[in-house]
């Protein structure tokens, strides 16, 4: 039995090669909300943070550029980077997912841009875990007891 519950979409990353068309269009044309900005050298990566909805129902749309696009991780390769998903108990998710072979990039558990404890899911399988995300690179978020109460 599963030890943990996906609760819903908690972001979608969308990478380009200059994050001022995509803050063009998301914020002024589409008028999404500007929450925050992360800047990462390490994971090459300068993001803004945008918002719709409200409270446990608000889904992140992080639109990224990469700080040097000749470098890896390459954000803005492929333009839909990832898609986060709200996770009651993460911990639980990656220890019981790596046991079904799931594959998981490097890192572990760690902050991610908006404070909350993240992973990733890699998108592709290999001969020691062969279960993935198929593909699109997938970010396992631990809601906060607000959104878990919301949402459960």
């Amino acid at each position: 039995m599963r030890p943990f519950k996906v609760l819903g979409v908690q972001q979608i990353a969308i990478g380009g090669e200059d994050k001022s068309k995509l803050e063009k269009f998301w914020v002024e044309i589409m008028g999404l909300s500007k929450i925050s900005s992360f800047r990462s050298e390490k994971e090459n990566v300068d993001e803004d943070i945008l918002s719709i909805g409200k409270g446990a129902f608000a889904v992140e749309v992080d639109i990224m550029q990469p700080i040097d696009p000749s470098k890896s991780p390459k954000v803005h390769e492929p333009k839909l980077n990832h898609i986060g998903l709200w996770i009651d108990d993460l911990a639980k998710a990656v220890e019981w997912l790596t046991e079904q072979g799931v594959r998981f990039t490097p890192g572990g558990i760690r902050k991610g841009a908006a404070g909350y404890d993240v992973c990733f899911i890699h998108p592709k399988g290999n001969e020691q875990f062969p279960l993935s995300s198929e593909g699109v690179l997938l970010e396992l978020v631990q809601a906060p007891q607000d959104v878990i109460e919301k949402l459960s």
